[in-house]
């Protein structure tokens, strides 16, 4: 059941350096971004990646599992540690998707 919508973004650090887009170390952004992107897409669940974050949608309970392990993936790829910031919508009888929210402005 579609019971949570999360807009989730994930910023790597390095050795306590937030590693930011524009700065020398985008490719390496990038790619450990990458790889949580790739890590989500293996669980099948519904999302979409915009500029500055990655909307999810699905069951709360899976969800936030997603997220709690994204955090490892980051780590994993060579981030020393990981800033994440979520936007949750829950409803247990359902919440809006995402073509609800977007398709009058594609």
């Amino acid at each position: 059941m579609n019971n949570c919508s999360i807009a989730f973004q994930v910023l790597p650090q390095i050795d306590n350096q937030l590693l930011v887009c524009g700065g020398t170390n985008k490719d390496e952004v990038f790619r450990v971004v990458d790889s949580v992107i790739k890590y989500i897409d293996s669980t099948g669940v519904k999302y979409v990646v915009g500029p500055f974050e990655t909307v999810m949608e699905g069951d709360f309970d899976e969800l936030m599992a997603i997220v709690k392990k994204a955090q490892e993936i980051a780590v994993e790829n060579g981030a020393s540690s990981t800033l994440s910031y979520l936007k949750i919508s829950y409803n247990k009888k359902g919440v809006s998707t995402i073509e609800e929210k977007t398709d009058k402005y594609q």
